[in-house]
């Protein structure tokens, strides 16, 4: 028995699974023959060689078994065995009495007991590698030929000992790298430093009896999302103390904690690679990889990876096992984690030099307080400008009609009986008056899109015309509470109890009897305030978040008052609230004078303005004939609309259109974002079913829907060859959004959340279009233009005018980055054809996809690590991405987006770079945020835009 730093026989050290990770480990070999030197014994006997870790606490961990005989010595030479090392286990006592022990590693004093031990492990050792050259024999006979000659064998094994003693200096080059982007088995909030006492805590709730069973056990460790994964994890430990248990104490369950958490790279390894070698014996077979890819996909949802994962598991056996000998071993799985990044080539990943970050991140520099906070006021200023004077403007007049009603009211002889209270609640009626008026403007669409191309949109944010309805909808509650509230508790019942004397001079407004409570209630004034008033509380409370996007449940059948259609009939009702309002206004009871009633005034305008627009919708959508092209239903629950083109729809990239199917409801009309590009022959609508009226759209059209010819795809689909007669559509529009203004920026980041992509698409499209447009027009002038100078064609006046007369077509944008970010891997269906079409057309690198699926955990996490590796291995060989089906990349978990506009704002110095969103509010906050912080740290300009319908 000899000791050294390295383990005999070649063989390459492996960390030990089970307890040994405290101390550095000294390396013992042995023969298990007492010969020596001998190969063979003379009666056929078989020599192996044992390699121990002697640990300095006296701990002996037996880490391999090795024969003696054949192309060992062959293979020493080049560093690594020839054959596959056996698996590493546990040292077990003579007798096998300690085998089902359960601690970690069995101790014992290597001064006394080191003889014996190499002595008691003899029998077992050689009988391990009888087993073990069995195993290769057979191995070797199904993957070779019957009439391959025992050199070819040698060969390959020679070939592949070559190929792991390159594969060692890789690992020694990458060790940091490797370090960093490790395998995590638990992520989340158990990686805090008191994860323990968490899973502890958990421990002592799910145990019986102090055994925590292993269906238990993947709650216990957090892992609840991935249960398949993380009972495959319990067995796979269980394996390693050479046990088959179903159930672990607290001090077990602690044990198997401190091996997941690791930090070591070569122990997680170790951890995934048993995880696949189901039967220990140190290689992983083809059924394996493809059971442990099912395994991914499963815990990560992708049910279309685990369709294809006996095709994947051959690309992996491809690459892997190039000599073909049917397995391949530890280190062969850890070179392609590591050449993962190499593969990795397609991403277009944002490039940015020192110079340039040093450049355009000048305003890191350290600067006073005071400069800091006048930094970031001016370019909040410069952010908010048009709502802030809007906002001020529309406040200030708020105030000055409250203000003046109010000095009206105090000097009036009302004011001895009614008191402060009739003047606050004429001020508030005055504030009515006028938001009753302006809050029809910001739904003037049509106004709208035609000013945003009017030189009004420098200075009003017609991209806030939904959130500013909104506001003003606060103000008239608001109001209404002031009115009407102090009418019914004040007004009135002071009225009713003033003295004769007090009355007498209100008695041309009330009669000569003073009135009852309920005469002034059941008035004209009155009755139409109780009818505005509960026409305005159902119609303001079905338009809340919470009903209008069925977050409350409700019984049947009151369910009927949540959802879209709920929000959009109860909007209507303000025909009735405008007819009230204008009677209400001409019954007032403190004015006679016709004049001075004012309502109609106020209402006169933006009234007429709406009924227009309104009747405008209605001649233009009956004028849009639209014929469907084409119908197809996606997974995600999404329903996609090709329709003929009308020659008068002329639209922007970015905008939408209402869309109308009398088969689901003859009067509603619901807003979508146009997917096509203004250059396409047809318009397109992607809709999601997200409620009722959606839902009911879809079975209108599945019914109408043929399965595809030829079974190209499992996707019900709809066109002009189909038999049956699809619902007929009305459409209106096109109505402008933030999105169409993307051409005066010279940097876009389009992000959409789900279905919120829809807006992009178009624009992508678009850009697209431009760039061809832009390079053919550039090879049509080189064409024009003949050859000049001497020896050379003369140019006439008529070729030189063809030249000059034809603008040359400039397109500002220099680049966009798109960031999709969805749940479903069925997502990325929707717009498959749209991004391999840019994909391939965009050769200058223009625009840049990103694609990310949240459901799939992020990248470094063991769950999803044989899926990065497959990801980046398969793209590399055949340029497409197995998550989404296209030439883009999909990426893992949610972007950071801090990263995102730091690297766009380092590889952009001065642009002004435009941010688009389309999603959850959620991120919308967020992005907003780093926006603002960006301009005050960078030389870029971050405009952020966010779609509302």
């Amino acid at each position: 028995m000899r000791a050294g730093s390295g383990s005999g026989g070649g063989a390459t050290p492996v960390r030990p699974r089970w307890g040994s990770g405290v101390t550095t480990p000294r390396s013992l070999s042995t023969g298990s023959s007492p010969r020596g030197s001998d190969r063979s014994s003379d009666d056929g006997e078989e020599l192996v060689e044992v390699t121990l870790d002697l640990q300095e606490d006296d701990t002996i961990v037996l880490r391999s078994v090795e024969p003696a005989a054949g192309g060992a010595a062959s293979a020493s030479s080049s560093g690594a065995s020839p054959s596959a090392v056996a698996p590493p286990r546990r040292a077990e006592p003579p007798g096998g009495v300690a085998s089902r022990s359960r601690s970690p590693a069995m101790r014992r004093t290597s001064s006394h007991r080191l003889l014996q031990f190499s002595q008691e492990l003899k029998a077992e050792a050689m009988a391990r590698a009888r087993q073990f050259s069995q195993d290769l024999t057979k191995r070797f006979t199904r993957t070779q030929s019957t009439t391959t000659a025992p050199s070819g064998i040698e060969s390959a094994l020679a070939a592949r000992a070559e190929r792991r003693q390159r594969a060692q200096l890789d690992r020694t080059k990458s060790g940091a790298q490797r370090a960093i982007r490790g395998l995590r088995f638990i992520s989340g909030p158990n990686k805090a430093s008191n994860a323990w006492i968490e899973v502890q805590a958990n421990f002592d709730r799910l145990a019986r009896d102090g055994y925590l069973s292993r269906d238990d056990f993947p709650q216990c460790i957090g892992m609840t999302e991935s249960k398949e994964f993380a009972m495959e994890l319990f067995d796979t430990l269980s394996r390693r103390r050479q046990m088959q248990v179903d159930k672990i104490n607290k001090e077990e369950l602690r044990e198997i904690w401190q091996q997941i958490t690791d930090n070591s790279f070569d122990s997680r390894l170790q951890i995934f690679f048993d995880m696949v070698d189901k039967n220990a014996d140190g290689h992983i077979t083809e059924a394996e990889v493809k059971e442990i890819i099912m395994l991914s996909a499963s815990a990560n949802k992708l049910s279309r990876l685990k369709e294809q994962a006996e095709e994947y598991a051959a690309l992996i056996m491809e690459e892997l096992d190039p000599e073909q000998l049917g397995y391949i071993e530890l280190w062969q799985l850890e070179t392609l984690l590591l050449q993962k990044d190499t593969y990795v080539n397609y991403s277009q990943a944002l490039s940015y030099t020192s110079q340039a970050l040093s450049q355009n991140l000048a305003g890191l520099r350290k600067r006073s307080p005071i400069r800091k906070i006048s930094t970031k006021l001016s370019y909040y200023l410069e952010d908010n400008w048009k709502r802030l004077w809007v906002l001020a403007l529309w406040i200030g007049i708020m105030a000055g009609l409250f203000i003046w009603k109010f000095i009206q009211y105090r000097h009036r002889y009302v004011f001895n009986v009614m008191g402060y209270c009739v003047t606050t609640a004429k001020g508030a009626a005055e504030t009515l008056k006028l938001n009753m008026a302006i809050i029809l403007l910001p739904v003037c669409r049509n106004t709208i899109t035609w000013l945003r191309n009017t030189r009004a949109a420098r200075a009003l944010p017609f991209d806030d015309n939904i959130n500013f309805h909104k506001t003003i909808a606060a103000a008239i509650v608001v109001g209404v509470i002031l009115h009407g509230g102090l009418h019914l508790v004040c007004d009135f019942p002071r009225l009713i109890s003033s003295s004769e004397e007090k009355y007498a001079p209100l008695g041309k407004y009330f009669g000569e009897t003073k009135p009852t409570y309920l005469t002034l209630v059941k008035g004209v004034e009155g009755i139409t305030g109780v009818i505005m008033l509960v026409c305005m509380i159902i119609a303001f409370t079905l338009a809340t978040r919470w009903f209008r996007r069925s977050l409350v449940k409700l019984p049947k059948p009151f369910d009927k008052l949540t959802g879209f259609n709920a929000f959009w009939y109860s909007h209507h009702l303000f025909i009735i609230v405008y007819i009230s309002l204008v009677i209400h206004g001409e019954w007032l009871y403190l004015i006679r004078i016709w004049y001075k009633r004012t309502t109609w005034m106020y209402l006169a305008v933006p009234v007429c303005l709406y009924v227009g627009e309104r009747t405008l919708r209605f001649f233009r959508s009956g004028s849009y004939s639209v014929r469907l092209l084409k119908v197809a239903i996606y997974p995600g629950n999404v329903l996609t609309l090709q329709m003929s083109k009308p020659p008068t729809f002329r639209y922007k990239s970015g905008q939408y259109m209402f869309v109308q199917c009398p088969a689901v409801s003859p009067f509603e009309w619901h807003p979508f974002s146009i997917t096509s590009a203004p250059g396409d022959d047809y318009l397109s609508i992607h809709v999601r079913q997200l409620g009722d009226w959606t839902r009911e759209l879809k079975r209108v059209f599945s019914a109408a829907c043929e399965p595809p010819v030829g079974g190209k795809s499992g996707l019900l689909r709809a066109d002009e060859t189909t038999k049956k007669a699809l619902p007929k559509l009305l459409i209106d529009g096109p109505y402008g959004s933030p999105a169409q203004d993307y051409s005066k920026y010279d940097v876009l980041l389009l992000v959409g959340l789900g279905i919120g992509a829809t807006p992009f698409i178009s624009i992508l499209k678009d850009l697209i279009n431009s760039i061809i447009k832009m390079e053919e027009e550039e090879e049509a002038s080189g064409d024009l233009y003949p050859p000049i100078g001497r020896n050379k064609a003369h140019v006439d006046l008529d070729t030189l005018m063809r030249i000059t007369s034809k603008p040359k077509r400039v397109l500002k944008t220099t680049n966009a980055y798109f960031y999709w970010v969805t749940r479903e891997q069925g997502s990325f269906d929707w717009f498959k054809g749209v991004m391999n079409e840019i994909a391939e057309l965009d050769q200058r690198n223009i625009i840049e996809m990103h694609n990310y699926l949240t459901s799939v955990y992020e990248e470094g996490d063991a769950r999803s690590a044989l899926i990065t590796m497959l990801q980046a291995l398969n793209h590399a060989k055949n340029g497409v991405d197995i998550v989404s089906g296209t030439k883009v990349r999909t990426h893992f978990a949610r972007p950071n987006f801090k990263k995102v506009l730091s690297k766009i704002a380092s590889k952009h110095p001065y642009a002004k770079i435009g941010v688009f969103y389309c999603g959850a509010p959620v991120l919308a906050q967020e992005l907003s945020d780093l926006c603002h912080d960006f301009n005050g740290r960078c030389t870029s300009k971050f405009e952020f835009h966010k779609e509302h319908f």
